[in-house]
């Protein structure tokens, strides 16, 4: 049964940075889809970055490109977040999802079976 643990949320200041981390337990990293979602209060949850972890292949929210990086670390079965420039829009739990066996990176919320407990980051102006 899969598993998403997610780690480095926080409080920041504007422009500063974070990273945010997701282990994956039952079963390796491989070619499955890895994502990132964000949900602020009153809103809906949104997609923030993908990777198809067997070609590294990567999507955005325009809202966070060239902000935002999502990486791996197959040794470590972890997926990232690397969180720069940060502004209080910013501010959300922050959730890990995952698809296995499935190539295309997607923000769609909907692309997903399993999803972690969530982390908050709140950034402050």
């Amino acid at each position: 049964q899969v598993q998403l643990v997610e780690s480095g949320g926080g409080s920041a200041q504007a422009g500063g940075s974070l990273r945010l981390s997701c282990v994956i337990s039952g079963y390796t990293l491989g070619s499955n889809l890895m994502g990132w979602f964000r949900q602020a209060p009153g809103k809906e949850r949104e997609g923030v970055a993908s990777i198809y972890t067997g070609g590294y292949n990567t999507a955005y929210a325009d809202s966070v490109k060239g902000r935002f990086t999502i990486s791996q670390d197959n040794a470590k079965n972890t997926v990232y977040l690397h969180m720069n420039s940060l502004k209080p829009e910013d501010t959300a739990m922050y959730y890990c999802a995952s698809r296995r066996w499935y190539r295309v990176p997607t923000l769609s919320q909907y692309d997903y079976t399993a999803w972690g407990q969530g982390t908050q980051v709140t950034v402050s102006s």
